[in-house]
């Protein structure tokens, strides 16, 4: 492993970030040649269909994907055998699954948090640097539909590749479909993308990402953040709900 220089001294901000809070060692996991293979027993729940690894190179990657589901990056993992250090919800590392997701060396973001999210950039940047790969979710959370890819949140995007601009950066695209008493996981991963860091915008790239990942995944396209379409739904089946109710014959 290379040493970047003040690990432990970032390690230590986390104190002030999450106060209360364990996060483990991002991208440096100890725990890893343990958990690693033990992902692998969830075979006899999901099988994988993996295509396009073959395009990645040893040493660090950036891969980008899109979001349907928690086990995203864990049946990454499992169809790769690779490491991938992963931006997770702060909240993760506060639940029952905090020890997974510190054992394996995930990221903690909390979105809206500027510390938080220049933190989080700090951590993967040196998880890069190691030779590591780092993965990202830049539709910020799962939408209401399994084969639609929502709009990309630019920010964390963009930062970490302008951030490590030599990375090669692949597209992920996941699905699931129900196969009998398993689920079928569906991974596909692309070449290196055409992205220059120096030269071109964050929409460009953001572009070039979700250009790429639309047949790779053989996903929809909808122009809107996932949180903004979900909220949607939860104010329509609210407002139907309290007509039903005002509609309803008194007993």
């Amino acid at each position: 492993m290379t040493a970047t220089p003040g690990y432990d001294a970032a390690l230590a901000q986390a104190a002030e970030i999450y106060p209360g809070v364990r996060v483990g060692r991002p991208g440096r996991a100890r725990g890893w040649p343990v958990m690693g293979p033990l992902m692998n027993l969830l075979r006899v729940k999901i099988s994988i269909d993996q295509d396009g690894a073959q395009h990645v190179a040893p040493g660090p990657a950036i891969l980008v994907s899109n979001h349907q589901s928690t086990w995203d990056p864990v049946v990454t993992v499992m169809s790769t055998g690779w490491h991938v250090t992963a931006f997770t919800k702060a909240e993760w590392f506060e639940g029952p699954a905090a020890l997974f997701f510190r054992w394996v060396g995930q990221i903690p973001l909390r979105r809206g948090d500027e510390a938080s999210t220049e933190w989080a950039l700090d951590m993967a940047a040196r998880a890069l640097a190691d030779g590591g790969m780092v993965g990202i979710y830049p539709e910020g959370t799962r939408g209401p539909s399994d084969s639609t890819l929502y709009r990309l949140h630019q920010r964390v995007l963009v930062a970490l590749l302008t951030g490590s601009p030599d990375v090669p950066v692949h597209a992920v695209a996941v699905r699931y479909f129900p196969k009998g008493r398993r689920t079928l996981a569906r991974v596909r991963i692309s070449e290196r993308l055409p992205i220059d860091a120096r030269t071109m915008t964050g929409q460009q790239m953001a572009d070039i990402v979700r250009d790429r990942m639309l047949p790779l995944g053989e996903l929809d396209y909808c122009d809107q953040y996932a949180f903004v379409v979900k909220a949607k739904a939860a104010r329509a089946k609210a407002a139907r709900e309290e007509r039903d109710a005002g509609g309803a014959a008194p007993s």
